[in-house]
């Protein structure tokens, strides 16, 4: 049995995609757990840019099978129109992707209310994608979701999405929305993908626990990080779904003794799509400057991120919470023209000084970080291909993070492009 799980350790945006990819070389099968089309992986091979949003970054390899689990809210129009754009760029999923029966679909009432709701908050809105994730789970959740299984019973299918758009449409018009949805057209769209849709349905629990006990290698995939947790997250700002490893265990029907090693990704500081919290973020030029140095906008959203130092307090906290075994760490290369470099390794919050992570927001929100400063390399990395190559004001930095966060780096990455990895001495998973 050979299982690898790539978690995201900060909020999101960490280079999974990237990670996932180079590592897909040697899996051969690649699952995905948790989200939806609110994601955003980015791999970028010989020049050419892939962005996956529902299917698994593994696809980009011709070896593995891309799973899709039950954890996973699909959204079926977007899910073919990213099925075919990967084929039109050469890349073969015919045969390649399994999803579950169990995964719920989402709609286009889920994206209608995920708006409106948002804009009706005003200044206190969270900043989702507005992809509709979070409703489409709270009718997971409510029991009235409509799954992937559901395309076998057509007729029952048709009816809960009329019913629910109905349903929606109250709401919608409480809230004081002039948006009105017809169900019977989104029926009638949704059911042209049905014979598509039966030929993916897998038991996907009982697929991959008979794929290991074949001693086959599996490579485990989720979306954002730990910090969008919605139970370990900064609630309320935060994603609808469990990113942590418990996630990927309900997401995809496996129990936890199948999960090998836990390779948590990180970036060699730190950013955040939307609202809340950020302890370390970094206001005015110099946190203009790390966006740009690192292009950080979303993949799926185009958003700017906010950029901030590396804090280690965060980091520790997602070792614990998904028992991280080993580190990737993405992005070095941003850091080779700055001076100096900072590391948060404690909050200090009204006299107190705190080297665990505080989860209670009003706590955090009044946090400052406590900073201690490394020299700069001033050198570029993005060229280097082992660890002992790299500056030695670079290797010192990453020494420094391992040892905060006790815990091996295995994987380096200095560029955007695949095969701009240092392989630190991860095994063969």
């Amino acid at each position: 049995m050979s299982c690898l799980l790539v978690i995201g350790s900060q909020w999101g945006d960490e280079g999974k995609g990237k990670i996932v990819d180079y590592l897909s070389s040697k899996a051969d099968l690649v699952a995905r757990f948790q989200g939806g089309a609110n994601a955003g992986h980015t791999v970028v091979v010989n020049g050419t840019q892939f962005i996956l949003h529902q299917i698994p970054a593994g696809i980009i390899f011709p070896r593995p099978e891309c799973v899709i689990g039950n954890g996973v809210v699909i959204d079926p129009i977007g899910f073919v129109q990213e099925q075919e754009s990967l084929n039109s760029q050469g890349i073969k999923t015919q045969g390649r992707i399994k999803l579950s029966g169990k995964a719920h679909l989402l709609l286009p009432y889920h994206k209608a209310l995920d708006r409106e709701r948002e804009a009706a908050k005003g200044k206190s809105k969270i900043g989702t994608t507005g992809r509709g994730i979070g409703p489409a789970y709270e009718d997971k959740i409510g029991r009235s979701g409509v799954r992937v299984m559901d395309f076998n019973q057509p007729d029952t299918l048709r009816l809960k999405v009329i019913e629910n758009t109905e349903l929606k449409n109250k709401i919608l018009r409480a809230m004081g929305s002039s948006v009105s949805l017809n169900g019977e057209e989104i029926a009638a769209e949704i059911l042209t993908y049905r014979d598509l849709f039966l030929e993916l349905e897998t038991d996907v629990s009982l697929y991959l626990d008979q794929k290991l006990a074949e001693g086959k290698k599996l490579l485990l995939e989720g979306a954002q990080g730990l910090m969008l947790d919605v139970d370990h997250g900064t609630y309320p700002y935060v994603t609808s779904s469990n990113t942590s490893i418990g996630g990927a265990l309900a997401g995809l029907g496996i129990g936890p003794r199948m999960i090998n090693s836990v390779l948590g990704v990180v970036k060699a500081y730190t950013t955040r799509v939307g609202n809340g919290p950020l302890p370390t973020e970094l206001l005015g030029p110099e946190g203009e400057r790390l966006r740009e140095l690192g292009a950080e906008y979303g993949a799926t959203t185009g958003r700017p991120r906010r950029c901030g130092w590396f804090d280690a307090v965060v980091t520790r906290y997602s070792k614990r919470i998904n028992g991280l075994t080993d580190l990737a760490i993405t992005k070095l290369d941003v850091l080779d023209s700055l001076d100096e470099l900072k590391i948060c390794n404690a909050y200090r919050w009204r006299g107190n000084t705190f080297t665990d992570f505080p989860c209670n927001p009003s706590i955090l929100e009044e946090c400052e970080p406590v900073y201690e400063t490394l020299p700069g390399w001033k050198s570029e990395t993005s060229d280097l291909k082992d660890f002992d190559s790299l500056p030695k004001a670079a290797q010192n930095y990453l020494d420094r993070i391992s040892e905060i966060m006790q815990c091996a780096i295995k994987l380096v990455s200095v560029g955007v492009q695949r095969d701009q990895i240092i392989n630190c001495g991860i095994e063969e998973f």
